[in-house]
């Protein structure tokens, strides 16, 4: 049965239009409310506490092997009996995780809701998309003090925030529409520093999780990202592109310098590799909160380097290319192209 709906789950990948209209906009919402109404309430993560079920178990079963291998116990029946059940599991993984939230990884995607044309764009598009975020970010730094960031401190007033991003957006982004909301700090945040996330979602559970241990500054940005996903804008370049959009119209200026400070971070990094003296330009005239927060992460991220990270960032870059996005870990900059095709079609006001 596994079989044939891993079959099934393929084909049906090969049509973004039908999924786009019977599973994006048709099952995939009544599997999101489900979920997020059952474990929206609690917390605490229990997608976290399946997890750590599922690495005992894995522990487990890799001390017994090794004990019986000790004993001399392993046989023909035996490895053929852990092969079945290690592709049975293989199977189960990626049926499930395709229906309750991996078909979104192939719809057509927010491209097609704003019309938008994603293509190359110049170095002249990227410095305008540059000067509007550079712009947009000193005018909010000027807003932004440690009682104004300390009121995001708790993750209740944090993640309800979050999900008042996307409910000033709806009004414009039917689309961004977000009720029940679960947004979670990650019960692995401590540990997430060396694996190298900021935050995730968890599709078996629904729950938006965020590593409430990096800088202050991302957290807003991260949070409404992990919400995007929950909404079903599962490619990274959307997730940020969506995250964006609600961010932007938020009526807390915390809010919205997370927003334009990621934004101007992935957009400055591609115009350093082709303009070096435009890139020092920006960066000599940035506003000194922005400076102070710019350091901080740089200073986090040289912290908690490790070889584990590197080797992650690795798998999961190739996890990415598995879905649908040959750009691999580099996808989440791909937000760049996004935005200025935005404003392209609808203005430099939009960014």
């Amino acid at each position: 049965m596994l079989i044939v709906g891993a079959i099934v789950v393929k084909w049906v990948s090969l049509y973004p239009d039908w999924i786009e209209r019977n599973y994006t906009y048709g099952i995939y919402p009544v599997i999101a409310k489900v979920q997020r109404f059952l474990l929206g309430w609690i917390p605490f993560s229990i997608g976290d506490i399946f997890y750590l079920f599922l690495i005992l178990v894995l522990v487990f079963r890799v001390v017994k092997f090794f004990r019986l291998l000790l004993q001399r116990k392993l046989n023909r029946v035996y490895f053929a009996a852990a092969l079945q059940q290690f592709i049975f599991l293989i199977l189960f993984v990626y049926v499930f995780f395709n229906v309750l939230w991996g078909l979104n990884y192939n719809r057509v995607g927010i491209a097609q809701q704003l019309e938008l044309k994603v293509q190359k764009y110049s170095t002249e598009d990227l410095d305008t998309l540059v000067n509007l975020l550079h712009d947009h970010l000193n005018y909010q730094a000027g807003f932004i003090n440690e009682q104004s960031r300390d009121s995001f401190h708790r993750k209740s007033a944090l993640f309800s925030g979050a999900a008042q991003a996307f409910a000033s957006a709806a009004p414009q982004f039917t689309f961004l529409k977000y009720t029940p909301k679960s947004v979670k700090p990650s019960l692995y945040s401590y540990i997430g520093n060396y694996l190298g996330f900021q935050g995730y979602y968890n599709p078996f559970s629904g729950e938006a999780q965020v590593n409430t241990y990096t800088p202050a500054s991302l957290h807003p940005f991260v949070a409404t990202h992990e919400i995007a996903h929950q909404l079903g804008y599962a490619k990274e370049n959307e997730a940020n592109f969506a995250g964006f959009l609600a961010c932007r119209t938020h009526p807390s200026p915390v809010f919205k310098y997370s927003v334009y400070f990621d934004m101007y971070n992935y957009a400055s990094r591609e115009l350093a590799r082709r303009d070096t003296a435009l890139y020092r330009h920006y960066q000599q005239n940035l506003h000194p909160q922005v400076i102070t927060d710019i350091e901080e992460y740089r200073s986090y991220l040289r912290k908690y380097r490790n070889p584990l990270e590197t080797v992650m960032t690795w798998g999961y870059g190739h996890f990415l290319k598995a879905n649908n996005q040959p750009s691999g870990f580099e996808t989440y900059s791909e937000v760049v192209a996004w935005l200025i095709a935005y404003y392209k079609k609808y203005g430099k006001e939009v960014i």
